[in-house]
């Protein structure tokens, strides 16, 4: 077998540029199904746009996107994620006014289809309420299950934005900053979450906070001015005087 039969997320030559301004220059990425992906740089350097143009919230001017080997550069976010691309946002994004069942019985009826079904008797689908009671372990949420999203604290709704992505059981899942605001306590949570996900699900995460980086990423990709200037191992990056220059500083010489 080929190493491309391997790739479960491709984008092969992304371009991108809003005027005078390029925010992809030729980006060629490859994750492998079960790979666990850090995609760091400054801010600016186009790490949430490269997000954007491998879900389809924004056209590539040139390129490719693959996802389980077909072609998914001119489809919907909606037809992306119904083939198996999850993401969750940098920001709070939750269904409000419904409770944690409700908010991850949704997202996984949307992703089957099913979402006229949700007003009418959603926990009559055994198949969606069984789905639904392994997403809420996974994201430590079994407990919270009747609470209303409202009354989670911060890092439960962070876990809980997890859990939506999860709920439509992707192949490849897209996490953009998924400890931005946390406490390093619920940072050291959302690493160990992460990191009991099941190993045949490929993530993509930009992060800043780089203890989660090097605990969670297998591999890492450094973006800078819309393109990717390093590929390699957590430990690679970290002695890489280029990468130190361009983002991490002093931090890989103190935590070396």
């Amino acid at each position: 077998m080929s190493d491309r039969r391997e790739h479960m997320l491709e984008a092969r030559g992304i371009a991108k540029s809003f005027g005078a301004l390029k925010v992809a220059n030729n980006v060629t990425l490859e994750l492998d199904a079960g790979e666990r992906r850090a995609i760091i740089g400054p801010n600016g350097a186009g790490k949430t746009t490269l997000f954007n143009l491998l879900t389809g919230e924004i056209a590539p001017d040139a390129g490719t996107v693959l996802l389980d080997q077909k072609d998914i550069t001119r489809l919907t976010p909606d037809a992306r994620a119904r083939r198996g691309l999850g993401r969750s946002f940098q920001k709070n994004n939750l269904f409000r006014g419904l409770t944690v069942r409700e908010s991850l019985t949704l997202s996984a009826m949307i992703a089957l289809g099913k979402a006229r079904q949700f007003w009418r008797d959603p926990g009559s689908d055994v198949e969606i309420a069984e789905r639904i009671d392994q997403t809420a372990l996974w994201v430590n949420l079994a407990g919270e299950l009747d609470l209303p999203t409202d009354a989670l604290s911060y890092g439960a709704r962070r876990q809980l934005e997890v859990g939506l992505a999860l709920a439509a059981r992707p192949k490849v899942l897209l996490l953009d900053e998924p400890t931005s605001g946390m406490s390093p306590e619920d940072t050291g949570i959302m690493l160990e979450l992460l990191n009991s996900l099941p190993s045949d699900l490929a993530m993509l995460i930009i992060e800043h906070d780089m203890d989660l980086v090097y605990g969670a990423a297998q591999r890492v990709t450094v973006l800078n001015y819309g393109e990717i200037v390093f590929e390699g191992t957590p430990e690679e990056a970290r002695a890489s005087d280029e990468v130190k220059r361009i983002y991490l500083g002093d931090w890989g010489d103190h935590h070396a």
